[in-house]
């Protein structure tokens, strides 16, 4: 399993920076991250769109969820089938958002070992493919940031990205809201809910600063680069679908 994640997905992506550092200018490490990280982004948006496409009808057809669980609230088996001829009937993926935490972690994890296993900014020979060569001089500075060392901006960023990422994803959230008519299994998730979008919210961001500054700035860049199109992408599709009604 090791062998298939190193060769299909780690050195892939590892000799696709190298040979961005060939192409850019003065072999900017900080922007073939950049680019890098929005290619695959791009590379995976098709899943990401249906992902927020279902997330958005879920929203929409709340009431009606609301009114199958009052109408067959003493019948479960009755309940899930009428539920799940619901999603069909609405063409609603409720497992769309699943589909993309499977599918983001294994390459979340490549880019990590590309970006700080591997030893950037020197270039591991070992895994390079044959036909890429290896960039003379590696410039590790972003700006004006050392993107070999730990930093406080890039970390903030990181933070901050994450913050809005997760602002913009309860907005459009399913929800949880209380009411008078709820059960206490029911008022129970519905806290449960509302502290997890509370985590979400308030703790990623702070568990993500902490991350990137810990993991350096190549790392830190990464998050920022993705979280940001993450941002981009939320904005851009939860419009198109909304003006699509």
């Amino acid at each position: 399993m090791s062998s298939l994640f190193q060769n299909f997905l780690v050195e892939p992506l590892y000799n696709a920076l190298v040979f961005l550092l060939n192409v850019i200018p003065f072999a900017d490490l900080g922007i073939a991250v950049v680019i890098l990280t929005i290619v695959v982004r791009v590379i995976i948006f098709p899943i990401s769109k249906n992902a927020i496409k279902s997330q958005i009808q879920m929203k929409e057809i709340a009431p009606k969820i609301k009114e199958l669980q009052e109408k067959y609230k003493d019948d479960r088996q009755k309940l899930a089938l009428e539920t799940m001829q619901l999603y069909k009937d609405h063409n609603v993926k409720p497992f769309a958002s699943i589909l993309m935490i499977f599918i983001q972690l294994p390459i979340i994890f490549a880019l990590y070992f590309v970006f700080f296993r591997e030893g950037l900014p020197n270039i591991n020979l070992d895994i390079l493919y044959s036909f890429i060569s290896a960039p003379e001089n590696i410039s590790a500075n972003f700006i004006f940031i050392d993107l070999t060392a730990k930093s406080i901006i890039l970390a903030i960023a990181a933070a901050l990205t994450q913050f809005l990422q997760a602002k913009i994803l309860m907005s459009r959230n399913i929800g949880a809201t209380s009411s008078e008519n709820q059960t206490e299994k029911e008022k129970m998730m519905s806290d449960i809910m509302k502290g997890m979008q509370i985590q979400m919210k308030y703790v990623m961001p702070v568990f993500m600063g902490f991350i990137a500054y810990s993991l350096g700035g190549v790392i830190a860049l990464y998050f920022t680069t993705s979280n940001t199109f993450s941002i981009f992408q939320e904005l851009y599709l939860t419009k198109k679908f909304v003006e699509k009604k």
